[in-house]
Order: C-alpha cells, then structure tokens, then sequence
C-alpha cells in the first residue's frame, strides 16, 4: 500500500506543523525530508493554499546564503528575465529535464561504483565522484556550454520566425510600429 504524503501545515505565526509526528518542525526538518526523498506538501493553515514551492524556495534561499551558491548572480538574472517572457513554460521545462538527466547520470556513475566496491563504501564513492568531475568537469562544462549556445540559437531563429510570420500575415492591415510594405503591388481595381 503506497504511503500517504506527508502533510505539514503552515501557521500565521510563521511555524510549521508536521501532522504525521503531531509536532512543530523547522526549515532544517523539511529540507531533511526532501534529502530522505519522503513525499510533503505543505499547506497554509488558514487558507488551505498549497504553498510547498514557497517553503522549498525558502530552503534554496537560506542554503544560498550560507557556503558555496549552486546560482551564479548572471544566472539568477537571466532567469528572473525569463518571467513573463513567452518561453518561461519551455525555460522551466528544460530545466526540469536537464536536472532530471544529471541525477540519472548521477545515479548510474554510483550504481557502478557499488558494484565495483561494495554497498557500504561512501567515501570511495564520493572520491570517485570526485575524480571523475575534476578531469570530465571540464569536459562536461565545453559540451553544456555548445548545447546551451545551440539552444540560444534556436530561440533567436524560432522568434525571427515568428516575427517574419506576423508581419507577413497582418501585412495588408496598417499597424502602428510596423514600417508599411514598400513591395506590395496594387489590386486590379486599384490599377484603374
């Protein structure tokens, strides 16, 4: 029988309340069970909203603030330029996916390495891990770097496009903005 998820409620006083252990928890307990891969949802108490990206967006602020950031400042920019715009469902898309591969990958490289040495030797694993971005890093990085320089191109083509099929086809309807159309030929009954 699958377990039911977890819930855990958010109070006006800012505390968060865990019903399955009937006790008050921190930002330090959620992100532990984000860590454990334990299924949550945190609701606000009064409400009822499900505000879960809220408290996980809490968690990646407070870990952003303390040791070594995951996002560079020009990257966090160029995400925040990214809302409102019409590719912000395929920017978070993308993101999703290409995170969801890097755990895969990551999970393959320490299955191997379990197989190799045995389940219960972490510490090799971790060096492996270790090792292998220290002389594939830079690899990597060049390979992510062309993908992602590919991918801005293929914006910029795609809203070119875009742009050259709207203005072909609102052409022959005057639009503000929009320099009239010097090469369009006259109607026969303009003619006469």
């Amino acid at each position: 029988m699958p377990e039911q998820l977890r819930l855990i409620k958010k109070y006006p006083n800012r505390r968060l309340y865990d019903t399955k252990t009937s006790a008050y928890i921190t930002l330090t307990d959620v992100k532990d069970l984000v860590l454990s891969r334990e299924a949550f949802s945190v609701l606000d108490a009064k409400t009822s909203e499900d505000i879960t990206r809220s408290i996980l967006l809490q968690i990646i602020l407070e870990e952003e603030a303390s040791g070594a950031p995951l996002f560079t400042a020009d990257l966090l920019a160029q995400m925040i330029r990214f809302y409102g715009h019409a590719m912000q469902g395929m920017l978070g898309k993308y993101l999703e996916t290409s995170v969801k591969s890097f755990v895969d990958f990551q999970k393959k490289l320490q299955e191997q390495s379990q197989s190799l040495y045995g389940e219960s030797n972490s510490q090799m694993q971790n060096d492996m891990w270790s090792q292998f971005m220290n002389f594939q890093g830079p690899a990597m990085q060049t390979m992510m770097t062309t993908y992602m320089e590919q991918s801005r191109k293929m914006l910029h083509q795609m809203q070119d496009q875009l742009k050259t099929q709207t203005r072909t086809l609102f052409n022959g309807i005057p639009l503000s903005g929009f320099p009239a159309d010097s090469t369009k030929q006259p109607h026969d009954s303009e003619q006469k």
